[in-house]
């Protein structure tokens, strides 16, 4: 057991779908999987393993920003030997060619973060999904008669930002869409030898000023689901 994590040794399956809501992590359980069982509860921060298609699989939630998907997603690969880390989460789009429920992957994470000073770098570190998740989460996706956009996010501290218009300077640089995680996901990841990928679907955008509602992103996104599921 961690000091946030109570879950016993083993009671993991190497693949972790991680949505940042943990009753999103519920539903999932509950809907998606077979047999599911609870296996940590620390801060309700709700976690199971059951199976998909006869295999076994773990859904927990990661909760919201860097600092706290940073400290579960190093405790499941350092100390439970998860070695496949999926983060199904939401997003607001900074591209005017995404809409509502549309799936994004996200190949690449930038931030404004400062959680790459842990790692004592001289330099600025490009966070990186891994590329056999991306490949296969894209294959998914068509199979499920998706087409998903992919590119790079932003990682983001900030979530009222005191400009207003600011996201426009990160649209610019072509990133699709802002949320709050997979930096810091892809970050210990590659760090620690696990594979990490981010598949999100948009419950919002500041281009159209266009939003899905708190229960809509709750029980409603279910393409990010089956596409992480499948593969």
């Amino acid at each position: 057991m961690t000091p946030h994590i109570n879950a016993k040794d083993g009671a993991f399956a190497k693949t972790v779908l991680m949505p940042g809501d943990p009753l999103r992590a519920k539903f999932i359980a509950e809907n998606f999987l077979t047999d599911a069982k609870l296996v940590t509860n620390v801060r309700n921060m709700l976690g199971y393993t059951g199976a998909y298609n006869g295999k076994e699989v773990s859904v927990m939630g990661s909760g919201m920003g860097i600092p706290s998907i940073g400290i579960y997603s190093y405790e499941l690969i350092k100390f439970y030997g998860v070695e496949n880390l999926i983060r199904v989460g939401s997003c607001g789009a900074y591209s005017k060619d995404l809409e509502l429920f549309d799936i994004v992957l996200a190949q690449g994470a930038s931030t404004n973060s400062n959680y790459q000073s842990g790692y004592n770098l001289n330099g600025n570190y490009s966070a990186l999904a891994d590329f056999d998740l991306l490949l296969k989460a894209y294959n998914s996706s068509l199979k499920l008669g998706i087409t998903p956009h992919v590119g790079n996010v932003l990682s983001s501290d900030i979530f009222y930002h005191d400009n207003p218009e600011e996201w426009k300077n990160w649209a610019k640089m072509n990133i699709l869409a802002v949320e709050m995680e997979s930096y810091a996901l892809y970050a210990n990841a590659q760090r620690h030898g696990a594979k990490a990928l981010t598949i999100l679907t948009v419950s919002d955008s500041l281009v159209t000023h266009k939003e899905t509602t708190s229960e809509e992103r709750e029980k409603s996104f279910t393409n990010m689901m089956e596409i992480a599921l499948n593969i």
